[in-house]
């Protein structure tokens, strides 16, 4: 297992937000107003969930693949500089050498200015068309000095994918969704068996409106090792779910709350 080091107090959250199909510029200046609201917080990790910049539109990947350095992003940069928080948002990327079809991204920005990309390793069925897999089963990295695995959407439907972030060392592992009603149940049981398995947290962000044909349940919600759930969003609609570890490191009691964002109807 990776060796990483671990603070003694931590504040996460995930974005549940609404989106605009396709429109980048627009899913932009939300997701800077998710910043604005998690700042007043104190987050240090917001994590957004599946393909956040453009909504989950297949069809419409191959004309919104952007780069961890791409102009468009320069917001969100400039928002993770400002206020000192990691931010991992959604987006298609560039398709790897011998692959015809762009990857789902979790682009990682850190407020130094540093990137990191993590390309959805499990796809859905039906996705193969429009989308490749990423090569790598796990990525797990310090973001604002927490051990993370990240994870998209179907990467959590295969154990071994949670079970690769904690043997490199996660003591968080941060999903980012896409869940409908119907496929709710099966996966929060997922996670939160993740949680209690592997004794890490558990963040996951959902849209809270309906994207790509799916009506999208929202209840974004964070699990603390162990499996107890500290934090859900009540329902749909945009809001901020919120997680604070005190003091402790990985052994520091969980609290939670969810919280409006301004200038989005909740």
């Amino acid at each position: 297992m990776t060796s990483f080091s671990v603070p003694a107090g931590l504040t996460v959250a995930a974005a549940q937000t609404l989106v605009w199909p396709g429109d980048v510029a627009a899913n932009v200046q939300q997701h800077v107003l998710f910043v604005q609201a998690a700042a007043s917080a104190g987050v240090q990790l917001l994590v957004f969930p599946e393909l956040s910049l453009m909504g989950y539109e297949p069809t419409l990947m191959a004309r919104n693949v952007l780069a961890p350095d791409a102009p468009q992003l320069a917001p969100l940069r400039d928002a993770a500089a400002q206020h000192g928080m990691v931010l991992v948002v959604g987006t298609a990327v560039a398709a790897e050498a011998g692959q015809a079809n762009p990857g789902i991204g979790s682009v990682v920005l850190h407020p130094d200015g540093r990137t990191e990309l993590y390309r959805k390793h499990y796809l859905h069925d039906g996705e193969q068309q429009f989308a490749s897999p990423g090569a790598a089963p796990a990525h797990v990295t310090e973001l604002g000095g927490e051990p993370v695995g990240l994870a998209v959407c179907a990467d959590i439907t295969h154990p071994e994918h949670a079970q690769a972030a904690r043997a490199g060392g996660a003591a968080l592992y941060a999903c980012s969704m896409v869940l409908s009603p119907g496929g709710y149940p099966a996966e929060s049981a997922l996670l939160q068996g993740y949680a209690r398995t592997h004794g890490m947290a558990v963040l996951m962000a959902n849209y809270g409106a309906p994207t790509g044909g799916y009506l999208c349940v929202g209840r974004s919600a964070l699990w603390a090792p162990g499996g107890d759930l500290v934090v859900a969003a009540p329902g749909v609609g945009a809001c901020l779910v919120v997680g604070r570890r005190s003091e402790g490191g990985v052994a520091g009691a969980w609290t939670g709350a969810v919280l409006p964002v301004p200038g989005l109807a909740p």
